[in-house]
């Protein structure tokens, strides 16, 4: 995407604020033209008075004050105008800023797995607080004070000619240098800029990754590494970023000597002018205020024009992720749901992470309602992944997956994902109350109906006993609980959710026998009518399902009851005498 196309996208992202943005841009075409009025002003009022001063006249006031009120009139016009736009382009900037933030946060929460588990979270934090501050610092300044900057050179260049045309051609001059040195200025950095910006995210990932292991970096005592790493990562980033800003203050010192020599030139030419008699002192003194607030505003043009460049490699970024597609589409006319049985059918159903290495070959197998179909194989076998498919976690490359005789493709995929009920191998919670977690699976249930799942969860006792209760506020991730404290209270935000499909991956494993063994009696209360999926490596937890399917290297190689299984002498009776023997 180049600049142009870049910024022409984050006109666009202005939505609904984009009449209040013209308006702005009008409001700075006013100031703009309204401040050129202010040097011509003046340059009248000197004219007069010394046009009085030659004729040996004493002037009173009434013969300037037409021509000082109309000036300070302008001055209070443009003051007023100017707080006024700076208010308005304020609060635009702030409102898209929070806007953005909601967009991308809603589109990342969209997109499938499979992106999430390619992309760092620390990358993603950040391009979402770059991508919209460097968006809303653009906003800010453009319609605060630099379009009128902008517009002034359209309207301060002619009217320089207007007041006296070979100091105009100085000011043009000067214009022309200024834009040519500020165009080499950025093609001679744009790549080295590109190279800091990669550093700034390879520094918030390296940190971030480092924060959320920091149980290993104690236990393996890698503090020390760990920040001379990171010290490593801010020194490529510097040695990238200083050698910017040497050739960025070099172009500062060059634009404020030419700056400098200009303003010197039209005063130097003026004066000559003046003294043989071609202009006036007022037109002199206009030239020179005219002049002043050109190199002004040029000054303020040069760093707004290098924050957009600047930010270029912020920008781009965040709208590769805004344009990230999801793989799993909703479809365009879904089917109406009104309540779901639990028949689960898998038909030929072929799938992997990579094109090149398949995870899942011709799976097939059904579940009537009620079934308890338990999956069980090596580590890799496929397991997770096959139950991943069912909730369109994923998109099978082959084969079909139909629930009630549907194709999961043709459910809108909130309303399918509102019938299953998942508990994760790893607790997944969040770092609010216990309360909120626990109303992730049912947004409306009251306090006693909290409290029943914790206590059929065998999680009563254990969130009684914290210290605010379901008001208790958990650590990132749950980190102040203990691994079987979080899965219960992920099974108890599971049991609240009530859905007629339930998956079970490995729910039980972290939990110590005994607690184990009583929430396995609760579970059976739980999964009775429902169709309950069980990934498991423990075969004893199995025991009762209904019917075993046996993975390995993502197919079904065996599938059968307990029994069977085991009599039948193959792949899950070795599994079950492995355990056993062990």
């Amino acid at each position: 995407m180049n600049i142009v196309r870049l910024y022409r996208r984050v006109g666009r992202e202005l939505g609904p604020e984009r009449r209040l943005a013209g308006a702005l841009l009008c409001a700075n075409g006013v100031l703009a033209t309204a401040q050129f009025a202010e040097p011509w002003l003046f340059g009248r009022v000197i004219d007069t008075l010394a046009h009085g001063e030659a004729l040996g006249q004493r002037l009173g006031l009434s013969s300037v004050a037409p021509l000082i009120a109309a000036w300070v009139a302008v001055g209070a016009f443009n003051i007023a105008a100017g707080v006024t736009v700076a208010l308005h382009a304020d609060r635009l900037a702030h409102r898209r800023r929070q806007a953005l933030h909601a967009k991308f946060f809603r589109h990342v929460l969209s997109l499938p797995v499979a992106f999430h588990g390619q992309t760092h979270s620390g990358r993603l934090m950040k391009t979402m607080q770059t991508g919209a501050f460097a968006m809303w610092r653009i906003w800010l300044g453009l319609f605060r004070e630099h379009a009128a900057s902008l517009l002034a050179l359209f309207v301060l260049l002619p009217a320089s000619l207007l007041f006296e045309v070979r100091l105009g051609l100085l000011l043009s001059g000067f214009v022309v240098l200024f834009a040519i040195g500020m165009y080499c200025l950025i093609r001679h950095t744009e790549a080295r800029q590109r190279a800091v910006e990669r550093f700034h995210t390879e520094l918030s990932e390296y940190a971030a990754d480092t924060f959320g292991n920091i149980p290993v970096v104690q236990s393996y005592t890698r503090q020390g590494r760990e920040v001379q790493a990171l010290e490593g990562v801010i020194g490529r980033l510097l040695g990238a970023q200083i050698p910017v800003l040497n050739w960025w203050a070099v172009g500062s010192v060059a634009t404020r000597t030419a700056a400098a020599v200009t303003l010197t030139a039209v005063l130097i030419y003026g004066t000559w002018l003046q003294m043989h008699g071609e202009v006036s002192v007022g037109q002199v003194v206009a030239s020179m205020s005219l002049a002043s607030m050109l190199v002004n505003r040029l000054e303020a043009t040069m760093g707004f024009i290098q924050d957009l460049f600047v930010q270029v490699p912020n920008l781009q970024r965040f709208f590769a992720v805004l344009d990230a597609r999801t793989s799993v589409e909703e479809p365009h006319a879904p089917v109406p749901v009104t309540s779901v049985q639990g028949h689960v059918r898998f038909e030929e159903v072929s799938f992997g992470y990579r094109q090149d290495r398949p995870s899942l070959r011709e799976v097939s197998f059904e579940a009537r309602p009620g079934d308890k179909i338990a999956l069980v194989g090596s580590t890799g076998a496929g397991k997770s992944t096959t139950m991943a498919l069912l909730y369109r976690a994923y998109d099978p490359w082959e084969g079909r997956i139909l629930i009630d005789g549907v194709e999961l493709q043709r459910y809108d995929l909130d309303t399918l994902r509102g019938q299953i009920g998942v508990v994760f191998q790893e607790p997944l919670l969040f770092a609010r109350t216990v309360r909120d977690n626990l109303l992730v699976g049912c947004p409306g249930a009251t306090d006693a109906q909290l409290w029943e799942a914790l206590e059929r969860a065998q999680a009563f006792e254990m969130v009684r006993g914290l210290h605010a209760g379901l008001d208790t506020v958990l650590s990132e991730r749950g980190g102040s609980l203990s691994g079987g404290e979080r899965q219960r209270l992920a099974i108890a935000r599971a049991l609240l959710k009530a859905p007629p499909i339930l998956i079970l991956d490995e729910a039980t494993a972290p939990l110590d026998a005994a607690t184990e063994q009583r929430l396995s009696l609760a579970l059976e209360e739980v999964m009775r009518g429902r169709t309950t999926f069980l990934i498991a490596h423990r075969l004893a937890t199995v025991r009762h399902a209904t019917r075993i399917l046996v993975f390995e290297q993502g197919r079904v190689i065996e599938a059968g009851s307990y029994e069977e299984l085991v009599a039948r002498r193959g792949r899950f009776a070795q599994l079950a005498e492995a355990q056993v023997l062990a």
